[in-house]
């Protein structure tokens, strides 16, 4: 996820996205018929005027709801799907086979932040993503203040890895004529490190299911894979927050013992999870 998307997610409802409500509506709608007929006192619930209006309220809850979404679909953080395929293509950026929104979302931003005659920071993400639908993130950065640039990669599949495959398809995009700036000398490079390996000692509560230990691996790792990237370093308060669900009475993080700090060029991947049974407290 890109600076930019942070920043919008941060952004307030636009105010052309309205708020619905269809007891509101349906209320506004019997003052209005109260306001034509001040002698009008069957507001029963079985009058025939009021099923119209409730019916009449729903349809306007359901054309409201649609002015909604037509809105949302113009913009380029709400957009999704075809709406978003078509928001991207403005920007000469086409949805790639097996694309995911988010990364559309991503990759289109890139390619709005690197317009410009030279090599970008924001370019050269945006062609590296388009050169391999596998890649999850990218950084790049500039070596011992030179002409040197490194793109490191972050694989969305293999444990972050990324294979060679991806290496030679991103190398031969970001150094391709037109894209690469006459001066830049790039090498393109896994941003991964040592896999981190996590151990967790939980206790249940009295009634909770074993079920629950069960589940905890895989929730890291999904939560890791959507939340991690480049940049993110692995916070043993992180993993207590996301395995300490309902039915857990306690979570101790036996390993990491102490945050693993990442630099901006750098991604942690996960090594082996093992999720200890300790017991059960209150």
């Amino acid at each position: 996820m890109t600076q930019t998307q942070y920043t919008l997610e941060g952004l307030p409802v636009p105010a052309i996205i309205a708020t619905l409500s269809y007891e509101e509506i349906r209320l506004n709608t019997i003052n209005k018929l109260v306001d034509i007929d001040p002698t009008y006192s069957a507001l029963l619930e079985s009058d025939p005027a009021i099923k119209v209006i409730e019916a009449a309220s729903y349809d306007d809850l359901v054309l409201r709801q649609r002015v909604n979404d037509a809105a949302r679909a113009n913009l380029l953080f709400f957009a999704r799907g075809a709406d978003l395929d078509h928001l991207a293509a403005f920007y000469d950026v086409l949805r790639l086979v097996g694309e995911t929104d988010s990364a559309l979302q991503t990759r289109t931003i890139l390619a709005i932040q690197g317009r410009s005659t030279g090599g970008t920071e924001e370019q050269y993400k945006y062609v590296a993503r388009t050169a391999d639908v596998r890649v999850k993130d990218v950084a790049v950065y500039q070596v011992d203040g030179g002409p040197k640039l490194r793109v490191a990669l972050l694989s969305a599949v293999n444990g972050g890895v990324p294979d060679t495959p991806m290496l030679a398809a991103v190398t031969a995009a970001v150094t391709a004529p037109g894209v690469r700036a006459i001066n830049d000398v790039i090498e393109v490079v896994s941003a991964t490190q040592a896999p981190q390996n996590i151990v967790l000692n939980v206790w249940l509560l009295p009634n909770a299911p074993l079920a629950i230990i069960d589940s905890m691996e895989t929730l890291i790792r999904s939560a890791w894979f959507d939340e991690g990237g480049i940049g993110f370093d692995l916070n043993p308060s992180w993993i207590t927050a996301r395995v300490h669900l309902p039915g857990v009475s306690r979570v101790v993080v036996v390993s990491p013992a102490a945050p693993v700090v990442e630099n901006d060029n750098q991604a942690a991947t996960l090594g082996t999870i093992t999720v200890n049974f300790a017991g059960r407290s209150r």
